[in-house]
């Protein structure tokens, strides 16, 4: 059939440079990484100060630039293949704009990370450093760590884990039996929910020769994984004492939520993906009600 006569489409707009930048970022994600910094220093330092300021801007998006930037850049390839990828859950980064982002977030880390290590001593500073690092070392070349099972899960957990650490430190907190308690049930339960999110793009990562958690495991031994994570997140709550004990029931929700999945075989993978959207939501239904705890804490109502 002759194709004369006809008229070739149009070729489809692509995203301009900020479009790109702040869907690199995830700003879907930006309060899962601010949060923990805010609170954890709030409640140690009992001040509203620039360094307060300073470091919550840092992780709610230079921060989160660098650790999904560098993951845009680096797994193109897979996402090309993700179908869930081009939305809120991540951006297709176009090769056009790969250099762009990584010497953006390069030029939007500096300066915060030079005042922080300035206000901060040895103790934040190396929390400082280990976080940057896990930060990059999960996905840039040579180091990878998001293709060695389970280490990927323990390098994600510190992705937001590690603000919260950095806030205490930067405070001069003496940790506690209840702070303690929280940071490894927070521990836990970021590697049961980077566990569940794999399980998702196995069939992705395997077609780009990715392996991770769940490519190792399997789909339906990751969610039983991720299931026992939460459960061992609820538990370690418990031994906060009270009234940090309350928050124990936080996990049991994502529990709920992932368990309807754990016979899931590899081929029904994207089957999850229900699953995962209501991960995000829990999150924010998460920090209302830690939120309110807190308040609670600070008011003496417990």
């Amino acid at each position: 059939m002759s194709d004369q006569g006809t008229t070739a489409a149009p070729a489809r707009p692509q995203p301009g440079a900020v479009r790109q930048l702040i869907g690199a970022s995830r700003p879907i994600s930006w309060v899962n990484t601010a949060y923990p910094f805010a609170a954890a220093y709030l409640l140690s330092a009992g001040r509203l100060d620039a360094v307060l300021v300073i470091g919550t801007l840092y992780f709610l998006v230079p921060y989160n630039l660098l650790m999904y930037g560098t993951n845009d850049v680096f797994d193109y390839e897979s996402d090309l293949r993700n179908p869930r990828k081009g939305g809120f859950e991540g951006v297709v980064l176009g090769l056009r704009w790969h250099r762009t982002v990584l010497w953006s977030a390069a030029l939007s880390n500096a300066p915060f990370l030079v005042y922080l290590v300035v206000v901060g001593g040895p103790a934040s500073t190396a929390v400082l450093a280990l976080s940057v690092f896990a930060v990059v070392a999960y996905s840039a070349p040579g180091l990878r760590f998001k293709e060695r099972p389970v280490l990927d899960s323990v390098t994600s957990s510190t992705h937001f884990v590690s603000p919260a650490a950095f806030g205490l430190a930067l405070a001069g907190a003496e940790p506690g039996r209840a702070t303690v308690a929280t940071m490894v049930a927070f521990f836990l339960w970021g590697m049961a929910s980077h566990a569940f999110g794999a399980v998702q793009d196995i069939a992705a990562d395997r077609a780009a020769g990715i392996a991770s958690v769940a490519t190792w495991l399997g789909a339906r031994s990751t969610v039983r994984a991720a299931m026992v994570g939460y459960a061992l997140a609820s538990a370690a709550m418990l031994a906060a004492g009270w009234p940090g004990a309350l928050a124990a029931v936080i996990p049991l929700p994502y529990l709920v939520s992932i368990a309807p999945f754990r016979d899931l075989s590899d081929d029904e993978c994207e089957r999850a993906r229900p699953g995962w959207r209501r991960f995000l939501w829990l999150n924010l239904v998460s920090g209302f009600l830690v939120t309110q705890l807190l308040i609670a804490l600070a008011q003496g109502w417990l």
